[in-house]
């Protein structure tokens, strides 16, 4: 039987569990995954603008799964951290991962919004001023992103493995 523990909301048991593993650990690795690849993309077609008509609705279709991913990673992360009992270092650890992946939406939206907006601006080949600031600023919100998911993860792992691995800070 399912370990249960108090969690808020009607939605809160499908962010907790999957085949007894967290929905959170899951779910990050698809983000880790998607959005830095789709940061990629976003320069990409930024950059190239013969592709974008190729490849900028993938670019979109790519952005616009790691943006619904972000609420699941970060609502499943409430839901791991309610069932650790974590203290001292590691729930330091724990909360300031917490800190940044609620954070990690905002460059992830500033970038889907400007990836939508440069396919359909450039569709049929257009250019002119709007579609390069459009793209300039895509950039701009691709490399936030990816940087946000990278700190993010980073501290997500060191929470994770900080102990494991024998930091002194951890035993004692």
């Amino acid at each position: 039987m399912p370990h249960t523990a108090p969690v808020g909301g009607t939605l809160a048991p499908v962010f907790d569990t999957v085949a007894d593993l967290p929905v959170h650990a899951l779910v990050i690795h698809a983000v880790v995954v998607i959005l830095p690849l789709s940061a990629l993309g976003t320069v990409a077609i930024a950059v190239l603008p013969r592709w974008r008509e190729r490849f900028g609705p993938l670019v979109a279709l790519g952005v616009t799964a790691g943006l619904a991913l972000v609420p699941v990673a970060t609502t499943s992360g409430d839901r791991l951290e309610d069932r650790i009992d974590a203290a001292g270092v590691v729930k330091d650890q724990i909360e300031h991962h917490s800190d940044w992946g609620e954070k990690v939406i905002w460059p992830t939206l500033a970038m889907w919004v400007l990836v939508v907006a440069l396919v359909l601006l450039s569709r049929g080949g257009r250019r002119g001023s709007l579609v390069t600031v459009l793209a300039v600023l895509a950039v701009l919100a691709a490399a936030a992103t990816a940087a946000t998911v990278g700190w993010t993860g980073h501290l997500g792992s060191t929470a994770v493995w900080s102990c494991t691995i024998g930091s002194e800070a951890c035993t004692g």
